[in-house]
C-alpha cells in the first residue's frame, strides 16, 4: 500500500493556519486561540509519527477545546492522554493574545479535557497501543482555532456570525479536502453533529461513506451515559469494524 507522506499534512496545516490567521472575528469573541501555530512542534510531531500511511477511517471534531488541542496541539489533546497514549510532548508558546482566566500552560496545563480522555480512552482501551489505532484511523479537527469571549466562555465554530464562517468554513473544508486525499479513507466520521455536517458538506461527491458518532463532550447526557459503548454501536453500523 502507498504511504501519504506526512510532510505533505504538514504543508496542509501551515497553509490552513495562513489562512484562517488573516481572519477576524466580532464580538462576543474577544481571544482567538491559534494552536498550529504556537503548538506547532507537538501538533507537527503528531502528524509526522501517526499519519503515515493509507488510512481506511478519519475521525472529525470541531475544533480545539481549551484545555485539550488548545494546550498541546494534538485534536482532542487531553494533556495526560497525549503524553501517556500518544507519547507525544513538546514545547508550547503562547497565543498572540491570551485571556487571563484560560492561559495556555501547554503540557504542564494541570486540567484535563473530558472529551480527550474519553476518545483517546477508548481507543486504548479497544486497540492497546496508539501504533495499532493509527493502522486504520486518523484524528482531525475541522476548524483550527479556539474562540473566548470576555467571560472565558468558550464559543464554538457554529456559533460565528454566518459573515465570519464563510471565509473561515471555505478554508476548513478545502483543508478537509486535500486530507481525505493524502490519507485515502474510504469512510469519513463526524465526531459530533457539527463535523458530520461540515464533512458532508465539503465532501459532497466524493466517493467516500460519511457518518457521526455522538461527541463525548461531558455537556452531553446520552454521552455521560456510557460513550464508549455508544461510539462503538455507531461505528459498526456505519460498517467499520471496532474491537470489543
Amino acid at each position: 500500500m502507498a504511504k501519504s507522506q506526512p510532510k505533505n499534512l504538514v504543508v496542509v496545516t501551515r497553509e490552513l493556519s495562513a489562512a484562517v490567521s488573516r481572519l477576524r472575528f466580532s464580538a462576543p469573541v474577544a481571544y482567538v486561540y491559534a494552536p498550529l501555530e504556537y503548538a506547532r512542534v507537538p501538533h507537527e510531531l503528531y502528524l509526522e509519527r501517526f499519519g503515515t500511511g493509507k488510512k481506511e477511517v478519519l475521525l472529525v471534531g470541531m475544533n480545539p477545546g481549551p484545555f485539550g488541542m488548545a494546550q498541546t496541539g494534538v485534536p482532542f489533546g487531553d494533556v495526560g492522554m497525549v503524553k501517556r497514549f500518544l507519547g507525544i510532548e513538546g514545547p508550547v508558546d503562547k497565543p498572540a493574545r491570551e485571556h487571563p482566566g484560560r492561559p495556555v500552560l501547554g503540557f504542564s496545563c494541570p486540567r484535563g479535557e473530558v472529551s480527550g480522555r474519553r476518545l483517546w480512552g477508548f481507543a486504548e482501551a479497544s486497540f492497546g497501543t496508539a501504533a495499532r489505532f493509527f493502522e486504520r484511523f486518523f484524528v482531525w479537527n475541522y476548524c483550527p482555532l479556539a474562540f473566548l469571549e470576555e467571560s472565558a466562555k468558550n464559543r464554538t465554530p457554529d456559533k460565528l456570525p454566518k459573515s465570519e464562517q464563510a471565509a473561515l468554513f471555505a478554508a476548513c473544508d478545502a483543508a478537509l479536502v486535500r486530507i481525505v486525499g493524502e490519507l485515502g479513507v474510504s469512510h469519513v466520521v463526524g465526531v459530533g453533529a457539527f463535523a458530520f455536517a461540515r464533512a458532508e458538506r465539503a465532501l459532497s461527491g466524493l466517493s467516500l461513506r460519511i457518518g457521526s458518532v455522538l461527541h463525548p463532550s461531558p455537556a452531553s447526557p446520552r454521552a455521560n451515559l456510557g460513550w464508549d459503548r455508544q461510539a462503538r454501536k455507531e461505528l459498526r453500523e456505519l460498517g467499520i469494524a471496532w474491537p470489543d
